[in-house]
């Protein structure tokens, strides 16, 4: 798969493609004999993964150390695994944080909701 289908495809731009493997983000993509980035199933699922973690907001370069711990091999796994566990607790606690803000606003909300309907009986 070239890279525009894949850009389209996870909805990155090709700028985002290749600026994620030439950092680290996802391992180097083979290219075809014209040079052109060659997409296998294996580097969309890294494509794939690396979207879903940035998307809930895991840091670029804890995921450049996953990647690379990734490459070494499987004597690093349970290094993989600690790391990943460490994001999962920061991630319950952002959870935490976002689900207190939003009773909050909702709170908010219908306090205005409330404010708005007593005026309009007036």
């Amino acid at each position: 798969m070239q890279i525009a289908e894949v850009s389209e495809k996870y909805v990155l731009s090709q700028d985002t493609l290749r600026y994620y493997e030439r950092i680290g983000l996802i391992p180097r993509v083979n290219r075809n004999k014209s040079g052109i980035r060659d997409y296998t199933e294996e580097d969309c699922r890294w494509v794939e993964f690396i979207k879903c973690m940035r998307g809930v907001g895991l840091p670029v370069e804890i995921l450049i150390e996953y990647v690379g711990l990734f490459q070494q091999g499987d004597e690093t796994m349970e290094a993989r695994k600690e790391l990943l566990i460490e994001q999962r607790k920061q991630l319950i606690t952002k959870m935490e944080d976002m689900k207190n803000v939003f009773e909050r606003l909702n709170n908010k909300i219908s306090r205005y909701e409330q404010t708005i309907v007593e005026k309009e009986k007036l």
